[in-house]
């Protein structure tokens, strides 16, 4: 189940700069807009040392991460709903992904130009989250009209149209209003006479600030006025400068890009931000499995018991799920060994209404 996140903004902000160093792969990137037509994509590595510390005390012939795939999504403009930009193509790619990236520029470079001429947040994100809604508008409204009309008929179909309006006309209102979706509060069962719109706006998402390396420690005036509005959508901030994860990605060894960091006085990379970023907000969380052929990293959602979570690995585990044998990492790493674990009694058999729990090291049992 690996996380699809799609880097979305006004061109010239810096995105395909950041996609290109969050997956060191080169993304097409020039100072003029448009230069990103189709959709560039990178799958990389989550990086999590837990997986090194497992390999350490349960020899394994490899080490397999979890991935996130990142998409490059072309520079949105004012009218991109109305096709402006070849925009309804880019539009058509933010609906594929899982979250959404919003990269907002807030550096100043007269030699980079800026469609509006001026750098505003402000007035950037107004335009980004703008041309979302109308365009999740103009498919409500569809669906709308629809649903209208299949409710006076008889059956399923007209039971099912009858309780979709109430809230088709909500995200309609707030559709109207600019305002995204994926503020109002549904129930599963809404949720899934909904779903098949696949509402942009309903998409989790978060801001990524692009500064300059100054920014990175003091902060500007740009990224106060990002965290404003972020804060009245109750939606994350992060602050990465996109040339110096640039220089970052280009380092070899992970020892190298280690001391690069603790020399720019930086915490983490922006890739390890923005994925720790994209887990949060879509509740996602690892366990892991662990053998003589391989130690896996596998993303589940927080609050999957056990046969949800095995069948992240494969339908098939959930499908004849038996029980599972568990302990948390914590346990391997106190003491050293799976049979230690064992025998310290911390290696435990749980059945199907197991909660799986963040760092948690299995074995499925399952009838074929």
């Amino acid at each position: 189940m690996p996380v699809n996140c799609g880097i979305v903004g006004l061109p010239n902000v810096g995105k395909s700069t950041i996609f290109s160093a969050l997956t060191a792969a080169p993304a097409e990137s020039a100072n003029y807009p448009f230069c990103t037509i189709n959709p560039n994509v990178g799958v990389v590595n989550v990086p999590d040392e837990r997986l090194v510390q497992i390999a350490q005390f349960i020899p394994t012939e490899k080490v397999i991460p979890a991935i996130v795939e990142f998409v490059d999504i072309a520079g949105l403009v004012e009218g991109a709903s109305k096709g402006e930009g070849l925009g309804n193509k880019f539009l058509s790619h933010i609906r594929e992904v899982g979250i959404i990236a919003h990269v907002v520029r807030c550096f100043e470079d007269p030699d980079i130009i800026h469609v509006s001429n001026t750098v505003d947040p402000a007035r950037d994100i107004e335009t980004i989250n703008i041309e979302l809604a109308l365009a999740d508008l103009e498919t409500v409204e569809k669906r709308v009209a629809r649903a209208e009309k299949e409710a006076r008929a008889q059956g399923d179909l007209a039971k099912r149209a009858k309780a979709a309006l109430p809230i088709l006309q909500q995200l309609r209102s707030l559709l109207s209003d600019g305002k995204p979706t994926r503020g109002l509060e549904l129930s599963d069962d809404e949720q899934d006479l909904i779903a098949d719109l696949h509402l942009i706006t309903q998409k989790k998402m978060f801001y990524v600030c692009n500064v300059d390396e100054a920014a990175m420690v003091a902060g500007n005036a740009h990224v106060t006025a990002v965290r404003t509005i972020a804060a009245g959508e109750n939606a994350p901030v992060l602050v990465i400068c996109g040339q110096l994860e640039k220089e970052i990605a280009a380092l070899e060894t992970a020892d190298e890009r280690a001391e690069f960091l603790k020399d720019a006085g930086l915490p983490e990379s922006g890739l390890a931000a923005v994925i720790r970023a994209a887990y949060a907000l879509l509740g996602l969380r690892t366990y892991f499995t662990a053998g003589p052929k391989e130690v896996r990293a596998w993303t589940f959602h927080d609050g999957d018991k056990a046969p949800r979570a095995a069948a992240v690995i494969h339908t098939d585990f959930e499908k004849g799920f038996i029980k599972a044998e568990t302990y948390h990492i914590n346990d391997l790493l106190t003491f050293g060994s799976e049979v230690k674990v064992r025998e310290a009694g911390k290696l435990r058999q749980e059945g199907r209404d197991y909660l799986v729990k963040d760092g948690d090291i299995l074995h499925f049992k399952f009838n074929n």
